[in-house]
């Protein structure tokens, strides 16, 4: 019997032309793409044709994207970068987030904390959406950052970045405007300026790319600093010899994925509902996680938690019956502590112990979601069965 991979949202597996894009860069244009002879100026050249898709797929101008070794990089780059370089211009030291930020956003704001910044960590409601009124009277005169994420990482809650921005720049017009749009790129219009952000997070492996390469765009004229030193690369922005081959795979597969999101997104959401509608009439005492509809949800997320039964067995006796699939972030996996994300929603700790997250991919079949929704009512009866409930 053949495995089963519902866990998308943690990463996907590389499409095989990402593949062959990053093996003709890897082997025909492996120079320093800093050097100024035949070999440099070949990889320098590869490098720029990368940046000049990702840039024109974005919006954007070449100049304002930033490789990164991945989402992680990207948010603590923008954060810190936006952060220090707003307070050296003397705009004061508040930053504005929510509750529920991947935690590379989250422990970069904490950090901050310990650095002089103070922060505000905004509340959500019930489906995981941003208070907006929270966020106007959060912002003030001090406030420098905003940092809100496109689509939530574990229940898939689309945020209103937009909306947020615009009350964010009512108030203050000099505050900086991030997104992490890590889960949310491929899945829906990410577009910068659309969503009123002045930086925009994305990694490669989210997308069918390689694991260990991002970008951060950076749009013109907002203040921000380095956080990495050493060289000059990345126009001062990030040193480090450039990874020409990630760049290249990174490239590829957002050209993928935007040209073939309406078939990607339509196949998805067909899966997603058969999980959303069917989970519950096969399986009492199921609540779903996130938006119970699917159009605040990205397409490809279904999220839910079973009373009386734990998470972490739910998820070993899949893994037995040949079926990957995560109880939440894939960051913190083996944490005995519950979602931040779901215990913001206002979701009770114990039940938050019993999460299951399902995210299918342009490869999942509607086989494999038959499976699923064969092989886990049993699964859940029969542990409620051994734990007497």
């Amino acid at each position: 019997m053949s495995r089963i991979y519902l866990d998308h949202a943690a990463t996907t597996p590389p499409d095989p032309r990402v593949l062959d894009a990053m093996w003709e860069v890897y082997t025909r244009y492996w120079g320093n793409p800093s050097s100024i002879y035949l070999e440099g100026q070949e990889a320098r050249h590869a490098l720029d044709e990368a940046r000049a898709v990702c840039a024109g797929l974005l919006g954007a101008a070449p100049r304002e994207i930033v490789f990164t070794s991945g989402g992680t990089e990207a948010d603590n780059a923008a954060i810190r970068g936006a952060a220090f370089a707003q307070r050296a211009r003397g705009r004061g030291a508040h930053i504005v987030t929510t509750q529920v930020e991947h935690h590379a956003v989250l422990h970069t704001v904490e950090q901050l904390e310990c650095e002089g910044f103070t922060a505000t960590y905004l509340p959500v409601d019930s489906e995981g959406v941003v208070d907006l009124a929270a966020l106007e009277a959060a912002v003030g005169p001090e406030t420098v950052l905003l940092s809100i994420m496109a689509a939530n990482n574990e229940v898939g809650t689309i945020q209103p970045v937009a909306e947020a921005a615009r009350i964010a720049r009512a108030r203050n017009p000099a505050v900086v405007v991030h997104s992490d749009a890590v889960q949310a790129a491929g899945a829906m219009d990410i577009t910068p300026q659309l969503l009123g952000a002045d930086l925009l997070s994305i990694a490669a492996h989210k997308i069918y790319g390689p694991r260990g390469v991002g970008l951060l765009y950076v749009r013109a004229r907002t203040p921000f600093q380095a956080t990495m030193f050493g060289g000059g690369q990345e126009k001062e922005r990030r040193a480090g010899t450039e990874n020409v081959a990630g760049a290249a795979g990174l490239a590829t597969a957002m050209k993928l994925a935007w040209e073939e999101m309406p078939a990607r997104t339509e196949h998805a959401l067909h899966l997603r509902n058969r999980l959303l509608y069917g989970l519950p009439e096969r399986i009492p005492g199921t609540v779903i996680t996130g938006p119970p509809g699917p159009a605040r949800r990205l397409p490809n997320s279904f999220s839910c938690c079973f009373h009386n039964v734990e998470g972490e067995s739910v998820l070993l006796a899949l893994d037995l019956a040949d079926i990957a699939a995560s109880s939440g972030s894939a960051c913190t996996t083996g944490s005995m502590e519950p979602s931040h994300v779901l215990t913001a929603m206002g979701i009770d700790p114990d039940l938050a112990h019993a999460s299951l997250r399902l995210t299918v991919g342009k490869d999942t079949s509607g086989a494999d979601v038959d499976r699923l929704l064969e092989t886990l009512p049993g699964i859940v009866s029969r542990l409620r069965s051994l734990a007497g409930s």
